[in-house]
């Protein structure tokens, strides 16, 4: 990083003061890898987190395994996204792994309560415990074990970094953000799963590329089922859900982790990715509205459906106003 803090994202306001801020820094690069906006230092290395899992669904349809199993645009986005363990993700993460004839015992990404707190709260006044089905990355273990099984690859250890899947997956996320494999550490994310870094300009590339994708590609192919099923990628009232359903068939929105983000524009063919400094996920919807908006990309209608996650309003426990949420930078560019 160049500077000695990242820029200013966010304010957090309580009464007429502000209490808190979030720092940050953002990169917009188009198809062929140039910058045309950024805000602090596009050369940042972030851990992409479940930002790589569109790329690591890639390998399922350039490989034919989605084709040989049937998987459609519904079970394409599934693996592309961070599920909340809703009925139908889970119901879904069911159909697919019994098209692989495997049981739900094959998916290593351990267990946690669904992001969906209908269903969390439906768990456990049933006083049944949440299973890996109900994982946030359920979808993308299911479709590693599809390679494996298409491939006919040991899916016992189909974590090991060494393994063919792993090695599969971490070319074609390699490949996807323009650098070398040897040039991408990686590490363990919570899923048990390899993990990749990359600079933030590189990994804006690699959504800029699922943007611009020939929709017979296999990177068109995938954009499309994210773009056709947002519910699949999240779940129920998830900012990137409220954003693509505000702005159907143009935005594809991802969530990573610890304050990453990204976003496919596809009429604009650009891609854009964010990182929050301090990995708060508070400061991404006032950040991610406010880039669309200086990008252009928001219509007074959707500027207006989407206000609440913009400046969002800070309420105590009695639901009295106290504070909001403000984006407080201007994109460079």
């Amino acid at each position: 990083m160049s500077e000695k803090y990242a820029p200013l994202l966010v304010e957090v306001t309580r009464g007429f003061e502000v209490e808190s801020r979030h720092r940050g820094e953002i990169a917009v690069v188009d198809e062929a890898g140039a910058v045309r906006r950024h805000l602090g230092d596009p050369e940042t290395l972030v851990c992409l987190r479940s930002l790589a899992k569109p790329f690591q669904a890639l390998p399922l349809v350039a490989s034919g395994a989605a084709a040989a199993f049937g998987f459609g645009p519904e079970e394409l986005a599934l693996m592309s996204g961070s599920l909340s363990g809703q009925d139908f993700q889970v119901g879904l993460v069911r159909k697919i792994l019994a098209r692989l004839d495997l049981d739900p015992a094959a998916l290593q990404c351990g267990s946690h309560a669904p992001l969906h707190r209908p269903t969390a709260k439906a768990l456990a006044q049933a006083k049944e415990l949440p299973t890996a089905l109900h994982h946030t990355c359920a979808g993308k273990h299911a479709s590693m074990l599809a390679l494996c099984v298409y491939h006919f690859w040991p899916v016992e250890d189909y974590l090991r970094p060494s393994h063919p899947v792993q090695q599969f997956i971490l070319k074609t996320v390699a490949d996807m953000v323009g650098l070398d494999p040897a040039d991408i550490p990686v590490a363990v994310d919570g899923c048990s799963a390899p993990v990749f870094y990359a600079p933030l300009q590189n990994i804006a590339w690699g959504f800029a590329r699922l943007a611009a994708a020939p929709p017979e590609s296999p990177a068109g192919v995938i954009m499309a089922a994210c773009l056709a099923h947002p519910r699949h990628l999240a779940g129920d009232g998830r900012l990137e859900t409220q954003i693509m359903q505000a702005l159907p068939g143009r935005v594809f929105a991802k969530t990573g982790a610890e304050g990453g983000f990204a976003l496919a524009l596809a009429e604009e063919g650009l891609g854009v990715a964010l990182k929050v400094e301090d990995g708060s996920s508070r400061a991404l919807g006032p950040a991610i509205i406010e880039i669309l908006r200086q990008l252009g990309v928001l219509g007074p209608e959707v500027r207006e459906a989407l206000a609440p996650l913009w400046q969002p309003v800070i309420r105590n426990h009695r639901q009295q106003e106290v504070g909001y949420l403000r984006p407080i930078f201007t994109l460079a560019g």
